[in-house]
């Protein structure tokens, strides 16, 4: 087994009892790294309170105190400038973080402007003028800020009250710090990326040091895809057969008729697909994805949805006809309110809220039909139509399970051939959800892909003895 040295002090590895311990270990550690690695478009963002919440409220209390109180010391005789002092100070390191490397100039020109031996000196005779100082921080933030900022900076240029124009540049001296950050974080994400995959990888090797039992429930996972992949056909073709074998890649029934044998890349590729099946109750989840545990059920419910909302169209335009769903207002519209009503599944029942969903989409239907002068449904075609939708949200309704066979089969291509070529040849049923297919499949490819760099070595090892022989396997495996 590949191993990645970082000495660590461990625990017993026979430990049975310390496997849960060394589960939160992995699921918790190294997720920034995680996140940094798999998204290109990563960005820190402001953390932003539910309004009314307890910790907004107190946090919205502590701070009118603070600024209240710099109100308060500004204005006693004779002034109190110590507080003001601090804030100075704290603006002058951040307008200094701001800066890159090669803006010498500037450096010198603010610890120049607010040197605070200086600024202290002008307190302690009552002469700091905070209105300068001030106008001169807006100067220089209108220098340093990224072009979505200036309008915020150009509306605290007409704030004349001293306390209020510092609180205001404090806000957004805020959000100037994310945007260095979120630049910093894009300009080296080729670094960090890398950096993110020998960290996570070093990590696990730490905890299977400690406990070499740790890739017990990966090799599982690995065996029962092989194994899938290894059945026989079943006797009689499917309802996906034609999409099938008309897609640019094979399905797994179609992988195990091939006379090669298995490769790694079809092997991970069904295991990665059963993750979106995975039982939330079943414990027995793959070590090296526990860390992604959570994206996962994520694109699992994602996933759900849109085999709801593809269903709900899919049904919808049996009853409306080729003009109404020629036009891509009206789809737009249906899966706007459809997409609302299924955010409701969180808290109803399915079958509850899919009554509610089965309800707008046939009164939509009905009035845009009146609306462009067709022939209104019948009172038993909007029965039949509410009674179709509403059992979508059922499981094994066959609607909704042939979309989401479909659906599965596009990701099982994502994987194997990238998004882009996938959507070229989208199964029956999902051309009118074909954007937010792409925004699934890009995340799901994202999520496999950094995961299989950090645990590749690990993969290789378990698929040698799943693949034989293992030399024809070995560079297949390498490229993953």
């Amino acid at each position: 087994m590949t191993d990645v040295k970082e000495n660590v002090p461990g625990k017993d590895p026979g430990d049975a009892e310390s496997r849960p311990c060394l589960r939160n270990t992995v699921n918790d550690v190294s997720k920034l790294s995680s996140e940094i690695g798999m998204n290109r478009d990563f960005r820190v963002e402001e953390k932003v309170l539910p309004p009314g919440s307890l910790e907004g409220r107190i946090r919205e209390t502590m701070h009118d105190a603070f600024w209240e109180h710099l109100k308060e010391r500004l204005s006693a005789t004779p002034p109190d400038f110590n507080c003001a002092l601090e804030l100075l100070k704290e603006i002058k390191e951040i307008l200094l973080s701001l800066l890159l490397p090669r803006q010498n100039r500037l450096r010198s020109e603010i610890e120049e402007a607010l040197d605070m031996d200086l600024l202290k000196q002008d307190a302690e005779h009552g002469s700091l003028n905070v209105p300068h100082l001030s106008k001169y921080i807006l100067n220089m933030m209108t220098l340093l800020c990224a072009p979505v900022r200036d309008e915020a900076v150009q509306k605290l240029e007409n704030i004349s009250d001293p306390v209020r124009l510092l609180r205001g540049i404090f806000q957004v001296l805020s959000l100037m710090k994310m945007d260095m950050v979120n630049y910093t974080i894009q300009s080296l994400q080729p670094q960090l990326q890398e950096h993110s995959i020998q960290f996570e990888r070093a990590k696990f090797q730490d905890l299977l040091n400690k406990q070499p039992s740790l890739l017990d429930h990966t090799t599982r996972w690995l065996t029962r895809a092989a194994t899938e992949l290894s059945a026989p056909l079943p006797s009689g073709p499917g309802p996906d057969a034609a999409d099938a074998s008309s897609s640019a890649c094979s399905s797994p029934s179609e992988a195990a008729s091939s006379p090669e044998p298995l490769s790694p890349t079809m092997v991970l590729s069904q295991g990665f697909l059963n993750l979106l099946l995975w039982d939330p109750e079943d414990d027995e989840f793959p070590e090296t994805l526990l860390t992604d545990r959570a994206r996962l059920q994520e694109l699992e419910a994602q996933l759900r949805q849109l085999t709801i909302l593809a269903s709900v169209l899919l049904v919808s335009s049996s009853f409306s006809g080729s003009v109404l769903f020629g036009s891509p207002q009206f789809v737009d519209k249906l899966k706007r309110i459809t997409k609302a009503l299924l955010g409701e599944f969180k808290s109803r029942p399915e079958e509850e809220a899919m009554l509610t969903v089965s309800e707008q989409v046939a009164q939509e239907i009905h009035q845009s039909l009146k609306n462009m002068g067709l022939a209104a449904l019948s009172s038993d075609n909007t029965g039949s139509l509410i009674g179709q939708l509403q059992d979508v949200a059922r499981r094994e309704n066959c609607v909704r399970s042939v979309i989401d066979q479909r659906i599965h089969l596009f990701l099982k291509c994502c994987l194997v051939l990238g998004v882009q070529r996938s959507l070229l040849d989208l199964p029956g049923g999902l051309t009118l959800i074909e954007a937010e297919l792409a925004e699934l499949g890009q995340k799901f490819v994202s999520l496999t892909h950094h995961n299989q760099q950090v645990f590749g070595p690990y993969y290789t090892e378990i698929l040698k003895s799943l693949l034989p022989p293992a030399q024809v396997l070995e560079t297949e495996v390498a490229s993953l």
